[in-house]
C-alpha cells in the first residue's frame, strides 16, 4: 500500500474553482479507481488557502494509472493556474493499518 499526501497552496480568487475542480477529482477517483482506497480532501482550518489531498492506493502501479486518467489529468490541468505555489507530494508507507480490509 501507497499513501500520496499532496500540499497545495491556492489563489484566495480561486478557492471555489478550486473546490469544485478537486471534487470532481475525488469522485472519478473514488468511483472508477479499484486501487484506489481513500481519497480525502482536506482545507486548512485557519488558512482556507492552504489544502492536503490524503490519498491511499494500493500500489506504486495503481498511482501510476490514477496518473493517467481523465479526470486526474483535466483536474491536473484547471488547477494548475490556480496555485498560489507549485504544488508538491511526500509518498509514504503506512505501518497501521496493514490490511486493506482496515481501509
Amino acid at each position: 500500500m501507497n499513501i500520496n499526501i499532496v500540499y497545495i497552496s491556492v489563489k484566495p480568487e480561486n478557492l471555489e474553482e478550486f473546490v469544485e475542480a478537486s471534487f470532481k477529482n475525488h469522485i472519478g477517483t473514488r468511483t472508477t479507481e479499484a486501487g484506489n482506497l481513500r481519497f480525502d480532501i482536506l482545507q486548512k482550518a485557519d488558512d482556507p488557502t492552504k489544502f492536503v489531498l490524503y490519498e491511499v492506493f494500493e500500489s506504486e502501479e495503481a498511482i501510476r494509472l490514477h496518473k493517467e486518467t481523465d479526470h486526474y489529468k483535466v483536474w491536473r490541468d484547471t488547477v494548475n493556474p490556480m496555485m498560489a505555489e507549485k504544488r508538491y507530494g511526500i509518498g509514504y508507507i503506512p505501518l497501521a493499518p496493514k490490511e486493506r480490509s482496515e481501509w
